[in-house]
């Protein structure tokens, strides 16, 4: 997942943003997501959420799939965006819930299933209850997956187990990542994800670990010692989505040598203590790619 970058005015900055895709596209990774938790979707515009759909086209140039989530209060805003994601290019789309107070799942489930069915790509939605405080239970999203057959991608934000169980529940029908940073990475696998959304600071060690994982016996050993050496790491930022944001961005910033990270408001400040402890995890990654 793409973080956005803002100048110190508090716009966009587009380059940086590019620079962050293009950096991304050495790290063998397997694909390229925006406008999730980690891009601060919600902060955004719908014509700066627009820019950055089309800067990530066409830094990828189709070289990799583009998966768009798509943020929007009502099914006619989340469709329209979906419209521009496909011609855009997007291989899938993954839909946010609306920040409605009160929404029960029977709504919910109407809301996604209308948005999903006027998708011509494969669509998805984010089960993140804890981070967004709306979602679907396991049961329901068994019920958008029998009654909307172009529901096929699933981003959830939970524990391996809770994955485990969705997956079981949904009889592996349905393309399931996780998210969360990489926590859980090797049991994620495990439990039979076709994938990770981490964010973009570790995504190259991350992939080596997802590609050593589906390896022989020696190179799945290799594979969970590497994930120990940055696990710290990854357990440091994924305290909160704002911690991810704080320290994440700075993190991927420095690696692939952009300058200084300025926060749009709300926005967690780091502190000294903070970085001082975000410089002795980061000190066992690699060079970027």
């Amino acid at each position: 997942m793409q973080y956005a970058f803002f100048r110190p005015d508090g716009e966009l900055d587009l380059d940086a943003f590019r620079t962050q895709v293009t950096a991304c596209l050495r790290a063998d990774v397997q694909g390229i997501a925006i406008l999730g938790l980690a891009t601060e979707v919600s902060k955004l515009t719908r014509d700066e959420r627009s820019a950055l759909l089309q800067a990530a086209a066409a830094a990828l140039a189709k070289r990799l799939p583009l998966s768009v989530t798509v943020f929007g209060q009502t099914p006619e805003e989340q469709i329209d965006f979906v419209r521009e994601a496909e011609r855009a290019g997007a291989a899938s789309v993954v839909l946010q819930p609306p920040r409605i107070p009160g929404l029960d799942e029977a709504s919910l489930l109407r809301f996604f299933g209308r948005v999903i069915d006027a998708a011509s790509v494969p669509a998805g939605i984010q089960n993140a209850p804890e981070y967004i405080g709306i979602g679907l239970g396991v049961e329901g999203i068994d019920s958008l997956r029998r009654n909307h057959p172009n529901f096929r991608v699933l981003k959830g934000e939970g524990s391996a187990l809770l994955i485990q169980r969705t997956i079981e529940q949904t009889q592996g029908r349905l393309a399931v990542l996780n998210g969360r940073a990489g926590l859980e990475l090797p049991d994620n696998f495990r439990a039979g994800c076709q994938g990770l959304i981490p964010g973009a600071e570790a995504c190259d060690v991350l992939a080596r670990v997802w590609a050593g994982l589906q390896g022989d016996e020696p190179s799945a050993a290799q594979a969970e010692a590497l994930y120990r050496e940055v696990l710290p790491l990854l357990s440091f930022l994924m305290q909160s989505m704002d911690q991810i944001l704080c320290y994440g961005k700075r993190l991927l910033a420095t690696r692939i040598g952009l300058g200084e990270v300025f926060d749009r408001a709300p926005a967690q400040a780091p502190t000294a203590f903070g970085l001082e402890c975000l410089e002795r995890h980061a000190a066992r990654l690699p060079a970027w790619p």
